[in-house]
């Protein structure tokens, strides 16, 4: 009754690690989330007071919870229904394939992380890239933005910095919402990209019972007043030119405007412009389709073959910024207006009605987007050199022909990116940018297009291509 009985060390070992979760369980780790969920609230507060766009409550709603919203929300369901009568698959499997979907999509933003990390990131990044500049806003168009309005940052798309770099300038205004494509799904971007707002789509899933979850998704979103931005091309420019319009986030979003629910639907054009789009070469091969596809491997290798350049040239101090980045933010446009001014309201969905709504919305918007695209120094001079006919010609000829394209541009309303508010410099800025990369080559005081770049000077000519008054005499 007496006798000692043996226990194995790793057995009082496990016990121990038992207790000692419980422990924390119990009572460390919910004192550590009230700490930090109190600090998260602190900073949210603080944000709110001087954002001009605040955080709604509905992007700091848990993330489990969105995405049971998401998956019982009564329109899926019915979809779910649906798909399950169709296909002749249980009804409980197809809500679970509705869930997974839920979960690919629905992001968990963290204010903490968006304004501390990201922004921190964002600026360091935007900064070291290109000489990052706000060429034009309208503050008065952007203060009567309604309080509780659901804002939309519509945007052309030239480079994946784009997301960086909009993010960065608009970070006194709002913590914008993305939608990303599915090259981000890779540990561990994939979270920091969730953390940061953004959420997942699959442009080409052939699923559309996924397309519905998207729908609902985005709708639940723009009705709870989260601010998002979005790109209405679908993908980046290849030649420089603005691409087709591609309207579906944009047709889920309407579809979750109300006229009489008292929140407006606001969206504004946002216009984009680099002196130096770090892909152009990437972007314009794709556009020949006899040229073999870049495998993954060798992508990665002339990227490390990139990046290994840059940091030669700058252990010798040779390296240079690549140019101006500009922005600018444009006049908003009121959806409650909009519809006003047409005299019409939009139709049911899935009709032929509808969709001529939404397309003649998109090109109104992306109108306006391309009206207040920047003109850079690059895409200046890319296109009086592209009027020359290939024959070479002085930095004086080059001047005069700047000096005046400008002119036409500006007397059209165009938004010319002047550098120290002075034209020569504007003009050796775009000129060095060229030559620099060899683009345009130097001879005797002569500037000729180096043939086989004759493309890349296309590429940044097509930039400003579509605005009056760029076509030089």
């Amino acid at each position: 009754m007496f006798e000692t009985i043996p226990i194995p060390i790793w057995a009082i070992a496990l016990v121990g690690v038992v207790a000692a979760w419980a422990a924390l369980d119990r009572l460390l780790i919910p004192s550590v989330r009230w700490y930090l969920r109190r600090r998260v609230n602190r900073v949210i507060n603080d944000l709110n007071k001087r954002l001009q766009l605040r955080i709604e409550p509905f992007r700091l709603t848990r993330r489990a919870v969105l995405i049971d919203r998401l998956t019982y929300d009564p329109e899926i369901i019915k979809a779910a229904e649906a798909e399950a009568e169709a296909t002749g698959k249980p009804c409980e499997a197809v809500v679970r394939e509705v869930a997974r979907y839920a979960r690919k999509i629905v992001p968990s933003f963290n204010a903490y992380a968006y304004f501390r990390i990201g922004y921190w990131f964002a600026r360091q990044v935007a900064r070291s890239l290109h000489r990052v500049r706000l060429g034009y806003a309208d503050p008065k168009g952007l203060s009567s933005v309604p309080e509780y309005a659901s804002v939309v940052f519509v945007m052309n798309h030239r480079s994946n910095i784009d997301y960086v770099l909009v993010g960065y300038l608009a970070a006194s205004t709002a913590a914008l919402s993305y939608a990303v494509g599915e090259w981000a799904r890779i540990w561990p971007l994939q979270t920091l990209i969730r953390t940061l707002g953004a959420y997942f789509i699959r442009r080409k899933s052939g699923s559309p019972l996924c397309r519905k979850v998207l729908a609902r998704y985005v709708q639940m979103a723009t009705d709870g007043g989260v601010v998002q931005a979005v790109y209405p091309e679908g993908g980046l420019s290849r030649d420089g030119r603005l691409r087709e319009r591609r309207l579906g986030l944009l047709s889920y979003m309407v579809g979750a405007f109300d006229p009489a629910s008292g929140r407006d639907l606001v969206f504004i054009p946002v216009g984009i412009n680099y002196d130096r789009v770090l892909e152009d070469r990437t972007l314009l091969r794709s556009l020949n389709k006899e040229l073999p596809r870049i495998g993954t491997v060798s992508a990665l290798a002339r990227t490390v073959r990139f990046l290994g350049h840059q940091v030669v040239l700058f252990l010798r101090r040779r390296w240079h910024r690549f140019g101006y980045a500009c922005v600018n933010f444009g006049t908003p446009i009121s959806m409650t207006h909009y519809l006003a001014a047409e005299g019409t309201e939009f139709a049911a969905d899935e009709t032929p009605e509808r969709f001529a709504q939404i397309e003649t919305l998109g090109r109104h918007l992306m109108e306006a987007v391309g009206t207040v695209i920047p003109v850079t120094p690059v895409a200046l001079v890319s296109t009086v050199l592209l009027s020359k006919n290939d024959q070479p010609v002085s930095e004086l000829e080059i001047k005069a022909s700047v000096f005046a394209l400008m002119k036409s541009l500006e007397a059209e309303g165009a938004q010319v990116y002047l550098p120290r508010a002075d034209r020569d410099y504007a003009v050796g800025v775009g000129l060095g940018m060229l030559t620099l990369r060899h683009i345009v080559l130097e001879e005797d005081g002569l500037y000729p297009i180096n043939p086989s770049d004759r493309p890349l000077v296309g590429y940044y000519a097509n930039a400003i291509a579509h605005l009056p008054g760029a076509q030089v005499g």
